[in-house]
């Protein structure tokens, strides 16, 4: 993105562009940034706000490597600390290359409180890390009396506890303070009254509050409202009041209403003001005095080291029982204040020299989105201070000695001054699998190596797959990669680059999905050989099966995701936690087929009509062409079976696209511009034709009234830049699945278009007299199997016999090339085809037509992201993966929900896992499993018998997969009793075993069988491979 023309290079910051939007990322590429201290936690901001795209960034320190610096700082290496470089310079490089369009340059002067602070005036934002309070108060008092105020943010990371403090000025105006894309509402009734009262169609929430404006568009009748924002007062979910509406003319029908962006204004107080009475963001509710407590013994630690000009030691009760004592006399200055945390207290003092990599990734993901927000006045600021606290990490060690926590000179001192050696070692041994390797992979893999996850030398491993390539949109987020990555393996690519960060690790890159087809890699033995899955997925599908295997294999699992600004973790713990299968989201809602094919009322059917034509037409029907003739290599041999009235799927749709096959160019144009009058002029005409604008329901009202509009026929206009833009953009898709060649300098000139259509008649429109679905439950039927007429048979018979008589039964023209649908790329014509029909569909049916931006979100299925959620979300993640690793207890797992955007972070506990009772004395939860060995001859009823036998319950019912075993209601089933579980299951050769579903019959008559846990039946006594 260049500052000086403005525009955004949408290959690289596509992504992040749904988050923040253009008029943020302009702001951000004019603007300066100042970020002092290259710590863990200053380097992780560093790389986030690079790839966000700012203009400018200055890297401050004046601090030599050191080898513990290794353990937080992902952009040091080993040479940095045996050359004793400065940190600033070692990093330079490294944050530099992460995006060519921000300039970086460095500065290793003191900043000290006799520093003359006027070289800040040049920057729009200052960041401070690693500095004292006596500095960050200093720098913090400079800034806000600048005019305009220079936005300052410090943040703070010592041991388990971290803070950001913001301060943006005394008024500071924010345009957008969610983010949240405005929805249009349909409108059931607006009554005439003081207030008036807007009821939503089909009961649809309107997510309004009280106090903010919609405005109406298209309503009926009450025509004045139209244009006009009204301020709301909320009555229910449904329904609103918008003041006086009794003067205006009666609502008619129809209208819809937009939530208006009102720009806030957000008053900010200094540091030194903020100090005794802080407002604080509460990130744990169940312990909502924690971020007053950290607070306190912060500033009590920020004390500490002005008397003593050091951190406490690490382990040392005495320096403890010292910051105890401080923090209580802090606590007594604050006006708003909670009660002193002693134990709290005591874990800062003993881990404030120490590093835990995750919390600097978590915190700096946050300030960074601060940081983003400071300069661009999108989304609400944090007001104005975040604390976080990792105890939980540190609580079951404090019996340890202080042997343990003590440095040894290594890379891992920081992380051994927190979580101690024990803990350290078996991070070393940990054998991880982790699942993709996108955006928070690559961040997974970086906290892996701080951690020292998987050393080789204590025969640990990291194993990671993910079997795509590389794609310059990534490098907007997936830090491990750079340019000359584009369009390799993302697995082998990170892998590398993690070594380059920890070369003590072992990694282990594969290309492949895990999905059922690849079960034989990633077998039973394959989970035997690691202790945790890691999924770093972006669908609810691939996390299912993920999930699913995990808990048959009994291996805790780490999930997380991110959609813009939002962010979650869920950890899996066996026999402790649900799994991520236990609860489903609410399935998406589909668009009903009736809307998209004829009624399209928002600009999204108008995009999915027009994504749904482009797999139509260059996608499943070249598929099904090649298909059909691959089966059926003989034109002659088709011709007789259909002569015969021999049914063969798919044959009139093939024959059909053969018998219009293009050969040239120009055809591929003329074929385009029938296609524009099929889909822009005679669908309006044949719905005007069926459904006159007059047509009335039986209930009297009018059949076109919202959420229905009545189309518009567009006449075609070659001069109007989106008609040629459909014509061109579809030929060109045409000519490619045709493979036919044409010339991008020659063939695609508006006078090369129009001299090729100047001789082409258009058929006259004839109306035909076809019913038009308007149920909106009826699903799209299935084009293959629709039924066709003599009349068609006949035709497509003749169109055949016509083709093979005049040699165009060739093997090229029995070839097509189906397309893939690809957003990313410009040049294809892809997007250039959805656009514009998207486009023209809209201006048929009067809807305000989307930018390309907007459509190819939409088109394209794209997730909205961002470096900083993706940073906190995996540095979160990360914390959870000690406590398992460690072995610990229920109570101190957590899951997250955050949306910096707001900015909100919820911590709550895991969901518990539940227990189902069959009996009094048998229950199971989703980690239970049953096992029986069986042979060659042992019979379904010896398999019923040994279920009894074993666990003290008859199965009333045994299932495999989706095929019933053994019902006894149904008919033969008893017979069933005597077959041998070999025949009724016929297991492939190196099969080991089934898991079978199994239920019981309920303790009372006219209840539901029970179901019970899954029973893994084995084929050999020794559960080895059966034999034949």
């Amino acid at each position: 993105m260049s500052a000086d023309s403005m525009e955004i290079d949408d290959s690289l910051y596509s992504r992040q562009r749904y988050v923040l939007g253009d008029s943020a990322m302009q702001q951000m590429a004019q603007s300066s940034v100042f970020l002092s201290g290259m710590g863990g936690l200053g380097v992780e901001i560093a790389k986030n706000i690079v790839l966000a795209g700012v203009k400018a960034l200055t890297l401050h320190d004046s601090k030599r490597c050191e080898t513990r610096d290794l353990g937080s700082n992902f952009f040091l290496r080993q040479d940095d600390v045996l050359t004793r470089r400065n940190r600033v310079e070692a990093v330079h490089p490294r944050v530099a290359e992460l995006n060519p369009y921000v300039h970086v340059d460095t500065s290793s002067s003191s900043l000290d409180l006799s520093t003359d602070l006027s070289f800040l005036n040049r920057y729009q934002c200052v960041i401070l890390t690693e500095a004292r309070l006596s500095i960050q108060k200093k720098v913090n008092d400079f800034c806000h009396s600048h005019q305009p105020p220079i936005r300052f943010i410090g943040c703070d990371a010592f041991g388990i506890c971290v803070r950001v403090f913001c301060d943006f000025g005394e008024r500071f105006e924010v345009s957008d303070a969610t983010g949240e894309e405005a929805k249009e509402i349909f409108i059931q009734n607006i009554t005439q009254g003081n207030p008036g009262v807007v009821t939503c169609m089909d009961s649809r929430t309107h997510g309004l509050q009280t106090g903010q404006s919609v405005l109406f568009r298209e309503v009926n009748g009450m025509d004045t409202l139209n244009g006009t924002a009204r301020q709301v007062t909320v009555l229910s979910p449904h329904s609103f009041t918008i003041g006086d509406t009794s003067w205006l003319q009666p609502y008619a029908h129809g209208g819809f209403f937009l939530l208006v962006k009102t720009p806030r204004t957000y008053s900010f107080e200094t540091m030194e003001q903020q100090m005794c009475e802080p407002q604080v963001l509460i990130p744990d509710f169940s312990k909502p005095e924690a971020p007053l407590q950290i607070h306190a013994a912060m500033l009590a630690l920020d004390a500490f080291q002005e008397q003593h000009n050091r951190l406490p030691n690490i382990g040392c009760c005495q320096d403890a029982e010292v910051l105890v004592k401080l923090t209580e006399e802090v606590n007594h200055t604050l006006t708003n204040r909670a009660p002193v945390n002693s134990e709290l207290v005591r874990c800062l003092s003993r881990t404030a020299q120490g590093s835990l990599p995750p919390l600097a990734a978590a915190v700096g993901g946050m300030a960074s989105q601060e940081v983003l927000k400071a300069l661009t006045g999108k989304f609400a600021p944090l007001q104005q201070w975040f604390y976080l606290d990792a105890i939980e990490v540190v609580k079951p060690l404090q019996s340890l000695s202080a042997e343990e926590f003590s440095p040894r000179g290594d890379r891992y001192d920081g992380l051994r001054a927190c979580i101690g050696e024990t803990m350290c070692l078996e991070l070393h041994k940990l054998r991880v699998f982790m699942v993709g390797c996108g955006a928070i992979g690559c961040e997974m893999l970086k906290n892996f190596a701080l951690l020292g996850v998987g050393l080789a030398k204590s025969s640990g491993e990291v194993c990671v797959t993910d079997p795509d390539l590389i794609e310059k949109s990534n490098l907007n987020r997936q830090f491990l990669f750079r340019p000359q990555h584009i369009q390799k393996p993302k697995s082998t690519t990170a892998a590398v680059a993690t070594l380059e960060i920890n070369p003590e690790m072992q990694v282990d890159a594969h290309l492949n999905k895990v999905c059922p087809a690849t079960e034989g890699v990633y077998n039973d033995l394959f989970y035997s050989r690691i202790h945790l899955v890691v999924t770093a997925l972006d669908n609810v599908e691939a996390r299912r099966y993920v999930d699913s295997r995990s808990v048959s294999n009994q291996k805790a699992l780490l999930d997380s995701g991110t959609m813009g600004t939002k962010g979650h973790t869920e950890i899996i713990v066996p026999n402790l936690t649900e799994s991520y299968n236990s609860h489903r989201d609410p399935p998406e809602e589909e668009i009903p087929f009736c809307t998209l094919k004829s009624f399209p009322a928002v600009i999204e059917h108008t995009i999915q009509w027009a994504r749904d034509k482009f797999e139509s037409a260059f996608a499943h029907k070249p598929t099904i062409y090649n298909m059909f003739w691959q089966t059926h290599s003989s034109a002659e041999a088709v011709l007789q079976r259909m002569q015969q009235r021999e049914s063969l799927e798919g044959a009139f749709q093939v024959v059909k696209l053969l018998s219009r096959r293009p050969s040239q160019w120009e055809h591929c144009i003329i074929l385009a511009r029938l296609k524009f009058d099929k889909y822009f002029k005679r669908k309006a005409l044949q719905l005007l034709h069926s459904f006159p604008l007059d047509t009335r329901l039986k209930d009297g009202s009018l059949f076109w009234q919202s959420p229905k509009r009545s189309p518009s026929p567009i006449e075609f206009d070659l001069k109007d830049s989106l008609h040629f833009s459909f014509v061109v953009s579809a030929a060109r898709l045409y000519a490619e699945i045709y493979n036919i060649p044409y010339s991008e300098k020659q063939d695609l000139s508006q006078e090369a278009v129009s001299r090729m259509l100047s001789e082409m008649t258009v058929p006259e429109y004839r109306p035909a007299e076809k019913r038009i679905e308007t149920d909106e439950n009826v699903k799209k039927p299935d084009q293959m199997k629709l039924s066709v007429s003599s009349e068609e048979e006949r035709e497509a018979i003749a169109q055949l016999e016509e083709a093979i008589t005049a040699d165009h039964v060739t093997p090229e023209r029995l070839r097509m090339s189906p397309l893939m649908f690809e957003k990313d790329d410009d040049l294809n014509g892809h997007m250039d085809f959805v656009a514009a029909a998207s486009s023209l569909r809209a201006r048929m049916y009067s809807i305000e037509v989307a930018d390309r931006l907007k459509t190819k979100r939409i088109a394209g299925k794209i997730i909205p992201a961002i470096a900083t959620a993706t940073a906190a979300v995996a540095g979160l993640v990360s914390l959870e993966l000690v406590k398992v690793v460690g072995g610990y207890g229920f109570e101190s797992f957590n899951n997250c929900f955050f949306n910096l955007a707001i900015p909100v972070m919820v911590l709550t506990e895991a969901a518990p896992v539940k227990r189902t009772q069959i009996r009094e004395n048998i229950s199971f939860s989703i980690w239970d499993r049953w096992d029986v060995c069986g042979h060659q001859h042992f019979s379904l009823s010896d398999f019923i018998n040994a279920v009894r036998e074993k666990y003290g319950i008859e199965p009333t019912m045994v299932v495999h997969g989706v095929k019933m075993l053994y019902v006894p209601v149904m008919p033969g089933h008893n017979k069933r009793l005597k077959l041998t579980m070999h025949k009724l299951i016929k297991p492939s050769v190196d099969r080991r075993y089934v898991d079978l579903t199994v239920s019981f019959a309920p303790e009372s008559d006219g209840d539901e069988d029970l179901p019970g846990p899954p029973v893994r039946y084995y084929f050999s006594p020794n559960g080895d491979a059966h034999t034949a």
